[in-house]
């Protein structure tokens, strides 16, 4: 479980293939302090720290997270937004994210609003997003702003563009999407009682 808040910006310095799989290695703000078998949330997505050296750590993506995810676009030199899982003896400064991805939706706009910067994202799927409700944009909990059919913007503040990978984002960029996990389950209730 996770708040959205990120702690720091990773840096992608290796990728290994193996069968299916991916083994990411990166290098983090943080790896000092991480353990074997800690959950990490990378852009968004929960995974699992298999391995650490001095300055690096790495994690495993099975076919399952790299077909949902942005994980498949990755390269040595990404830069990815980290999270470590929350501490229920702390507040709750984002939302509720579990780190699992629903989605991967595309940057279609950015608009510089002279100190502030507008992100309109597009996406495939049943999914709903509400006004003023909660959305998680590669792992980074944000105010969903113009609420459509299959596409939302969010706002970003300069603090949230220095510190997250807003800042390397182009359109025609794929990112990482939770839906609001209480939206969600309103939303699977009304399906079942219809």
């Amino acid at each position: 479980m996770f708040t959205g808040i990120i702690e720091g910006i990773g840096e992608v310095v290796g990728i290994q293939h193996e069968q299916s799989n991916v083994h990411v290695e990166l290098f983090s703000p943080f790896t000092h302090e991480l353990k074997i078998d800690q959950s990490v949330s990378h852009n968004g997505c929960c995974l699992t720290v298999v391995k650490l050296s001095d300055t690096s750590y790495t994690v495993t993506a099975i076919k399952e997270t790299l077909d949902k995810t942005n994980l498949r676009y990755w390269k040595v030199g990404t830069q990815v937004n980290l999270e470590r899982c929350m501490q229920l003896n702390g507040r709750l400064d984002g939302h509720i994210v579990q780190g699992h991805v629903d989605t991967v939706a595309e940057c279609t706009e950015i608009k510089d609003q002279q100190g502030s910067w507008k992100y309109k994202f597009t996406y495939v799927g049943d999914f709903i997003t509400v006004e003023k409700g909660s959305i998680t944009v590669n792992g980074t909990s944000l105010t969903v702003v113009d609420s459509e059919k299959n596409s939302f913007s969010v706002c970003i503040i300069p603090y949230t563009f220095e510190n997250t990978n807003f800042k390397q984002l182009n359109i025609g960029d794929k990112v990482n999407i939770e839906f609001d996990v209480i939206g969600k389950y309103v939303q699977k209730l009304l399906e079942l009682n219809q």
